[in-house]
């Protein structure tokens, strides 16, 4: 790469130290903000700032501003249903169906003892902890992305959540709107013929 100016050098390090960015993107976010005004990058730096008052809630290990987060403090949500998800992003997209009513649980990633994910690493020990004193949870949902991880995640957890007696579901697999049968993977199409439904 040639050579740049400290600050843009700088910028570039820092960005590639994000998901999926190289070099030659992170090239392209800087000089994208040398376009900006002085003012909206200083918009931008102080809303990263801000990421420092981002915590963990003590009860689900969603982010939160506050010890607890808003949907375990909502006396409204229905607390005999428990969703557990591999991140707290999950929550928002499945806050945005506006279907769910439960609670949830973040457990922190999904199984990869390769990648050195393992239970230890992860959320169990607290999920197993909260469900063993918490009778009036009912039923368990795993939401987890129809991967090799989260299936994998799913397995060993459903075995876990079996010996406490727990109702344990996981998501529905099928097909998406738009999708040609032709080109559908085969575990796609398995999953959307064990959970057929009355047309």
């Amino acid at each position: 790469m040639r050579q740049f100016p400290a600050p843009i050098h700088n910028a570039v390090a820092a960005f590639t130290r994000l998901p999926a960015v190289g070099p030659k993107t992170a090239l392209r976010y800087t000089f994208a903000l040398l376009r900006m005004s002085p003012s909206v990058r200083q918009g931008l730096a102080r809303a990263i700032e801000r990421l420092d008052d981002v915590r963990v809630c003590r009860t689900c290990y969603a982010h939160s501003e506050e010890p607890v987060c808003g949907i375990c403090s909502d006396p409204r949500r229905d607390a005999g249903l428990l969703c557990v998800v591999s991140e707290s992003r999950d929550i928002a997209t499945i806050e945005a169906t506006d279907a769910y009513r439960g609670r949830y649980f973040v457990l922190g990633g999904t199984l990869s003892p390769i990648e050195g994910r393992t239970p230890e690493t992860l959320h169990v020990r607290q999920l197993m902890g909260i469900l063993d004193s918490s009778p009036h949870v009912s039923e368990v949902i795993l939401a987890f992305s129809p991967d090799v991880h989260g299936e994998t995640t799913i397995l060993y957890l459903a075995k876990r959540l079996k010996e406490l007696g727990k109702k344990t579901t996981k998501l529905a697999r099928g097909l998406p709107i738009g999708a040609d049968l032709e080109y559908t993977d085969e575990i796609t199409l398995l999953g959307a013929l064990e959970g057929r439904r009355e047309a």
